[in-house]
């Protein structure tokens, strides 16, 4: 039996030579280490079935089984859609592609202001707000009292106003596509997805 390991019935316990324990001394501060950033922004071409106009399901989020029609496929996998808002309440908003179902019905979006959906496409028009002034004790302590609801500006009230209006004119053309769009999606016991056809 060595000076470095004992045993006991069957198993082998092996005790570090005094060389090898632990330090009994660190440094106060971590050492830097260069950070190595791989990170590359790849260009991103949508499904061929992501056109504008395709009538989208949507699958995750606060409007998940919600039908909306895409208006544009922005930059990086986010579809810029919209309910319209008076049909199911889904307003214009930012949504993963890869969260969405697109289906094989289209609305016509002639008449929609494309220059609006340019201006709404932007990156800094779905940009928070911050908060310029650090909320202090009271504001705290308040908060609890009365939940704060979210105020939408007049601005954004305005740009869903002009593109449902176009949009609703084209929607109504169709027979029942407006109780479609307002319908919500789910599955039941017993349905199959993948033999579907969207």
């Amino acid at each position: 039996m060595s000076s470095t390991s004992k045993q006991f019935g069957k198993s082998t316990r092996s005790v570090p030579a005094a060389s090898e324990k632990a330090q009994k001394w660190y440094p106060a501060e971590d050492e830097s280490k260069p950070r190595k950033v791989r990170k590359v922004q790849r260009s991103w071409t949508p499904r061929q079935s992501l056109e504008p106009g395709t009538v989208l399901i949507l699958l995750a989020g606060r409007f998940r089984g919600k039908r909306v029609v895409l208006l544009k496929s922005l930059d990086q996998g986010v579809l810029l859609v919209t309910g319209p808002f008076k049909v199911n309440g889904v307003p214009l908003r930012r949504v993963n592609a890869r969260y969405v179902i697109a289906t094989s019905l289209k609305v016509d979006l002639s008449g929609v202001p494309e220059a609006k959906i340019n201006e709404i496409a932007a990156p800094k028009y779905f940009t928070a707000d911050k908060a310029k002034e650090k909320a202090g004790e009271e504001a705290f302590f308040k908060q609890g009292e009365k939940a704060q609801k979210k105020e939408v500006t007049s601005s954004r009230v305005a740009d869903q106003k002009a593109i449902d209006k176009a949009l609703l004119a084209n929607i109504k053309k169709v027979d029942h596509l407006a109780s479609y769009l307002a319908s919500s999606f789910s599955l039941r016991k017993g349905d199959k997805p993948h033999e579907m056809q969207w």
